[in-house]
C-alpha cells in the first residue's frame, strides 16, 4: 500500500494501535517493535494499559513506514533520516497534503463545536 493509497487520518485525539495499524498499512506487532526502535514513537498507556497515540504519532508512523518500505532504508538508516529532518513527517504530494489539512480542519471544527 503506498502513502497516496492510505486513508485519511480522523479528526480525534486519541487512537487505538488496531487503528492506526488500519491507518497506516502496518501491523500492530510492527508498530510495538518500532516503539522500540524510534524514539520519536511515543504512545499515551491509559485504561488498562491499552496504548493509544496521538495524531503526530500516526503521521510519524506513515513517515518511518515510508522510509523503511517504499524508500528501502534499513531501521538505522530510518533513524539517521528522520534525525537529519527532524521529527516531523512532511507531507510527500498535493493530495497527502490536502488530507491531512481537511483532518486538521475537522478536528478544529470538533473542538469550536462547529460540527
Amino acid at each position: 500500500m503506498k502513502a497516496a493509497e492510505l486513508p485519511a487520518i480522523p479528526a480525534k485525539r486519541y487512537f487505538t494501535i488496531g487503528e492506526v495499524s488500519e491507518l497506516t498499512g502496518v501491523k500492530p506487532h510492527i508498530l510495538r517493535y518500532w516503539e522500540q526502535e524510534f524514539s520519536q514513537l511515543s504512545r499515551v498507556q491509559r485504561r488498562g494499559n491499552r496504548r493509544y497515540y496521538q495524531h503526530r504519532e500516526v503521521l510519524m508512523v506513515r513517515r518511518i513506514r515510508g522510509l523503511l518500505y517504499d524508500d528501502g532504508f534499513t531501521i538505522q538508516g530510518a533513524r539517521q533520516r528522520l534525525a537529519q529532518q527532524g521529527e516531523q513527517p512532511l507531507p510527500v504530494t498535493a493530495q497527502e497534503v490536502r488530507k491531512e489539512l481537511q483532518s486538521i480542519l475537522d478536528w478544529l471544527d470538533l473542538g469550536l463545536g462547529k460540527s
